[in-house]
Parts: structure tokens; sequence; C-alpha cells
């Protein structure tokens, strides 16, 4: 039970939501604020993640394009890292598609899955639960934790951007789509949404280091569309296309973007943004402090 602190009422507070938590290369280190910024909203909402022990990458992107039998492995050795009778949740998109799409391949092989319990020493969990972070806004309510949820992000003016992996492949074809769950979430927060037709287009993922040309083609493509629509910010559902919106992005004055989390965490009044915007490389907080999400 938990209660009001402006009507004093007694409520419900629903029980503790428990995930293994597969953070992935990119929100570990450049998306490192990621990491931090949804770990506190997820405490905030009585959800506890533990981060799976000494995992590894997840393959992507390159190595399925290159091996094989890495490619496979990878996955794999992560797959059998967590623990029997709890969901693994995945925040980076990329790495939901290498890790869902390999379980999905084990479960209908049977070949391939004594070969998974000859190599990695357990059997295969057939009841394994793999799921993406917005997942998690179907088995919550933020109203239960959020008083005037409405009033807290003060009609700042977002444009969401998906990215382009979080569009199935035909392996996932049977999955949710999580399209329109930012858009949902964050105008129960009190966001305007900014509609300007370019929320799932790719960024140049790892073109960003191949042909960084190509990159800063689309990126500027996608910042200049947001601010044509009237954005003050752009707030992505992948760390990884977080990283190329800024690195890559050339025009004169863009908005900033900023992580989804980042938002749902300052909706119920973390106070550590301190950790996170100075990371940004477009500094978000002039913006905050004018619409004013923050004070100092």
């Amino acid at each position: 039970m938990k209660k009001s602190s402006k009507t004093g009422e007694i409520y419900y507070k629903p029980p503790k939501l428990k995930y293994s938590f597969f953070p992935g290369c990119s929100l570990k280190a450049s998306g490192h604020e990621n990491t931090m910024s949804l770990m506190k909203f997820c405490d905030r909402v009585n959800i506890e993640l533990k981060e799976l022990e000494d995992w590894n990458c997840c393959g992507s992107s390159s190595a399925h394009s290159i091996n094989h039998s890495i490619a496979e492995n990878l996955p794999m050795r992560n797959i059998s890292l967590v623990p029997k009778g709890v969901p693994l949740l995945i925040a980076c998109p990329s790495c939901l598609l290498r890790m869902k799409s390999m379980y999905l391949k084990i479960k209908g092989d049977e070949a391939l899955k004594q070969e998974y319990e000859n190599r990695w020493g357990q059997p295969f969990d057939e009841e394994l639960e793999i799921i993406h972070f917005f997942e998690i806004f179907s088995r919550i309510r933020l109203e239960d934790y959020i008083e005037n949820p409405r009033g807290k992000l003060k009609n700042l003016k977002v444009a969401v951007y998906y990215g382009c992996m979080l569009s199935m492949p035909p392996d996932l074809k049977d999955e949710k789509s999580y399209y329109g769950i930012m858009e949902k979430t964050l105008s129960k927060l009190g966001a305007e949404i900014a509609p300007y037709g370019y929320g799932m287009r790719c960024c140049g993922t790892y073109l960003s280091a191949a042909k960084p040309q190509i990159a800063q083609t689309v990126v500027n493509e996608i910042v200049s569309r947001a601010m044509e629509a009237g954005a003050e910010c752009l707030v992505t559902a992948c760390s990884m296309c977080h990283l190329n919106l800024e690195i890559r992005c050339t025009i004169k004055n863009p908005i900033p973007t900023l992580h989804f989390s980042e938002l749902l965490s300052m909706a119920l009044d973390v106070k550590d943004q301190k950790k996170w915007f100075p990371r940004h490389i477009v500094d978000p907080v002039p913006m905050l402090k004018k619409r004013g999400l923050i004070t100092s």
C-alpha cells in the first residue's frame, strides 16, 4: 500500500516485477546514461532488474555477416546465463533481434537444441520469456506511481524516433509491434507529439563508422524534419541511434536528442540528471530549463 503525499489517501501498490537484464554493449558504453536512467525508472515503478553476470556482446551487427558460428554462439551463451523462471528484459532493439531470433531458432531445431545443451552444459529453457523494455508498459500503470502524470512534461514538444531495428524481420513476424508506445506514454505524461514522418527511418547504424557521409546525410534529414515539425527535442528508443543522431548531425544549432528513459525518470522526479546530461553532445539542459523541467 502507498500513501498519496497530497491527499493522504492509501492506494494499492502493485507487486514487484523481477527481470534479468541484458544491457548490451551500447548501453554500457556510449549510451551508459540510457542504462542509468532506465534503472532509476524501473526502481521507481517497482521493477527489479538484475544484470546478467558475465554477459557478452550479442554479435550485433557485424558478427552475423562475418562468421556464422560466432554469430550463433554469442547470443546462445547469453541465453544460457539467464536464471530459469526469470524473464529477460532487453532495451536495445538490435540486441533484442539477435537474442530473440537465436532463441526461437534453437527452440525450433532439435539438433541445435542438443548442440546448445552440449556446449553450455544445461537444458534449454523452453519457457524463457525475452521481452523489450517497451513491453513493461503493458504490465504496469504509470498512474500507480505518478501523481498528476499529465503535468509532468509540461507540453514539451517531442519528435519520437524508433529507428528501423524494431521493424521485425520475417522470423519474428509474430512478435508484438512496439510502434506507438513512446507517443502514448509521453502523451500521458503531458508531452506534445510532433508528427514528422521520419520516426522509423534508418539512422545509418554501423555505416556511421564505415561510411560516415551516408550516416550524416540520413541523420541530417531526420533531425531537420523534426525541427521543421516544431519539435524541441528528439526522443529515441535505441542507444546506437542516439549516438548517430548526435555525432553525425552537422546542422547548425540542432535540437537535443534524449533517451526515452531519461524523460520517464524525470517524470518520476529522479534527480540524477547531472550524471546523464554531460554525456550528451548536444546539451539538453538549456531547453529543459526553459521549459521548467529542471531548475539547476
